[in-house]
Order: C-alpha cells, then sequence, then structure tokens
C-alpha cells in the first residue's frame, strides 16, 4: 500500500478475508500517527475500510523529513486515495487533518473520486487563518506547555527525553503547516459535517458553523462533550461514525462494532 495511507486494524475472515464496501480515510491531529484512529476501527462494521494518513517524520516514516506546507502534503495524499480502490468514502479530519481533509476532499472532487461526506472537527473554518503568535515559533519547553494545556501529550512522554524529540519534530512541522495555510478561494460541493467538544481550549464554537460557507452541498453542526481530542473518545466515536455511515450509500449499515472484542 502506499506510505502515505495506512490501513488500521484490517481483520480477517477465512481466506480471502471481508471484502469492504466502504471507506473513512482518517486525518489525525498535528504530529499525530495512524494509531491515533485505533478506537475507530473498533466502532466501524468490519465491512468499512479505515485507512489513516501516516505523514513524513513519524511512525514508519520516521526516517523522512516531516513536511511543512499544506500543499505537498496534500499531494502525496491525494496520488495514495488516487491508487485506492474505488469505493464511496468519507473523510474524517480532526484539528490539523480537518485542513488536511478539506484540501484533500477538493483535490479528490477534481480527479472525479469526490467523497460523500467531508467531516471536519476540533478545526475552525478556513475564513478565520491563524494569527501570530504561532506555536510551531515557540521554544520546545513553550510548545509542550501548550500541548499540555490541550491534552495532547501524556505525563509518560515528558520523561522520555528520545521520543519528546522525535515528537515535538512533526508537531512543530505541522504546526507549521498549520499556521502558514491560506484558504484558496474554491470551496467544495461535497457535503460537511461540522464537529466540536464543548471544552475545547482550541476552537471557538460559535465559529464552527462558519464551514457551511465552504460547501454548496449540504451543512450539519454537531456539539459533543469533551476536549480538544473527544473524537477519540470511543463512545463520543461510536455516535459519529452512525453519523458517518449514514452517508454512504447502501448496502452499509449504521451498525457499529463496539460490541466486537478487541
Amino acid at each position: 500500500m502506499n506510505p502515505w495511507l495506512l490501513k488500521v486494524g484490517a481483520r480477517r475472515r477465512g481466506p480471502a478475508g471481508v471484502r469492504p464496501v466502504a471507506r473513512v480515510i482518517g486525518l489525525p491531529h498535528a504530529g499525530g500517527w495512524p494509531s491515533a484512529f485505533q478506537t475507530w476501527r473498533r466502532v466501524l462494521p468490519e465491512h468499512v475500510e479505515l485507512v489513516v494518513a501516516q505523514l513524513p517524520g513519524r511512525g514508519m516514516r520516521s526516517d523522512e523529513a516531516p513536511l511543512r506546507r499544506v500543499a505537498p502534503i496534500v499531494a502525496g495524499l491525494a496520488d495514495a486515495v488516487a491508487d485506492l480502490d474505488p469505493l464511496p468514502t468519507v473523510v474524517l479530519g480532526h484539528s490539523f487533518g480537518s485542513v488536511l481533509g478539506y484540501e484533500l476532499t477538493k483535490r479528490m472532487e477534481r480527479r472525479g473520486l469526490a467523497p460523500e461526506l467531508l467531516a471536519v472537527s476540533a478545526r475552525q473554518p478556513p475564513c478565520f487563518p491563524s494569527r501570530a503568535p504561532f506555536a510551531h515559533q515557540g521554544s520546545d519547553d513553550e510548545l509542550v506547555a501548550h500541548l499540555v494545556r490541550i491534552g495532547g501529550v501524556s505525563p509518560d512522554l515528558l520523561t522520555r527525553p528520545g521520543l519528546v524529540d522525535t515528537a515535538l519534530g512533526a508537531i512543530r512541522a505541522d504546526l507549521e503547516a498549520l499556521e502558514t495555510y491560506a484558504r484558496p478561494p474554491a470551496g467544495t460541493a461535497v457535503p460537511i459535517l461540522s464537529l466540536g467538544a464543548t471544552d475545547d481550549p482550541v476552537v471557538v464554537a460559535e465559529r464552527l458553523h462558519l464551514w457551511s460557507v465552504e460547501t454548496t452541498g449540504a451543512f450539519r453542526r454537531r456539539m459533543f462533550t469533551g476536549g480538544h481530542f473527544y473524537l477519540y473518545d470511543p463512545t463520543t466515536a461510536a455516535t459519529i461514525a452512525a453519523e458517518l455511515l449514514a452517508a454512504l450509500p447502501a448496502p452499509v449499515t449504521t451498525g457499529t462494532g463496539l460490541d466486537r472484542p478487541a
């Protein structure tokens, strides 16, 4: 499979395995690895394929230099999506991944591969660009403090300097890409579902409805209890998964796999 996308937690039954009938493309937060969406593998039916972006500078691509602009990241992702077997698809981005998902959706449209739905989580719409002071320009201590404030780093990580250095490199590159991103004038015709959390310290909840100006298609907004990383909570993920599946054509069902063994 193309290194830009990793198939998460594929399960097999018999020699042929389960044939997917639909796909969710997950785009994690700044510095995020594909493992961020592991909870989502459990809440999606087995016949829905889950592929997650794996950007340079982390995971199996840790020997590659991270990219610092949105355009080349999206170009790599778009080529990887074009290599996949065609399936009805939902694009799901979280935080930084929402910007990637928005731009990826537009590229998919231009290639005749438009998804059924774009779901954007925990990110204000592109009409509100990032403004200085930029997090990616801060010191390591300032960046770590920012991550701790939003719940984006575990205390265990802070005791392991080697991991901190590796993680900060990817996070800083992603934040630079996010904070230098300028929205192109063209939007999308793909329906958008805007998702947010009541206690997110990063996003102004009242702005989330303005994702509606980015699409000429249908628009909905949903709010959930939690902080910036609410999307990875199993119960919340199950609720959102049902909404995503409802946007897909038959024979995809709205059932989830929470009752399956891990």
